[in-house]
């Protein structure tokens, strides 16, 4: 039973797609045929055929594909969270480095986050999300050449 519904849930995002493809190319033949007609009575079949079930097969694979797309994103939260519980229950001690760096805190006293050309407080939203960071004092900071930044100025605090 977990091998079926394994497969199923693997096939679900393509078989939208296949779905989608499909819908689309019945309503393209729906109006393919509905065009070949002068007289509008002669051209409802089509457009009942090709139009509708191509647009309900575009519908029905549009929300395979949504579906597949959440179930992605929630198994990566759930793994997320399991490590985050593993880390919990371990004391911290299965806490990667790079999930450490994510966690420090914003306010370093005393500490400055050196650039290519200049210096910013910690908080400083130029410098947030960068991973090579270094952190100096002020006066190691320009003792090295960095000017302070203008729009975070460290150097005021």
């Amino acid at each position: 039973m977990n091998r079926v519904r394994d497969f199923w849930n693997q096939l679900g995002g393509k078989l939208g797609i296949l779905l989608c493809i499909g819908g689309f190319v019945a309503m393209f033949l729906g109006w393919n045929g509905a065009a070949s007609y002068d007289r509008v009575p002669a051209q409802f079949p089509y457009l009942v055929s090709g139009g509708l079930v191509g647009l309900a097969l575009v519908i029905i694979g549009a929300a395979m594909i949504v579906v597949e797309t959440n179930r992605k994103g929630r198994d990566e939260l759930m793994a997320t969270l399991a490590d985050l519980r593993a880390a919990f229950e371990s004391g911290g001690a299965a806490v990667p480095p790079a999930a450490l760096a994510a966690t420090a805190p914003l306010t370093l006293d005393g500490l400055v986050v050196a650039g290519a050309s200049s210096y910013h407080r910690p908080d400083c939203h130029l410098v947030s999300g960068r991973d090579n960071v270094s952190h100096l004092t002020t006066d190691e900071a320009e003792a090295e050449g960095l000017s302070a930044c203008r729009i975070c100025n460290p150097a005021a605090a």
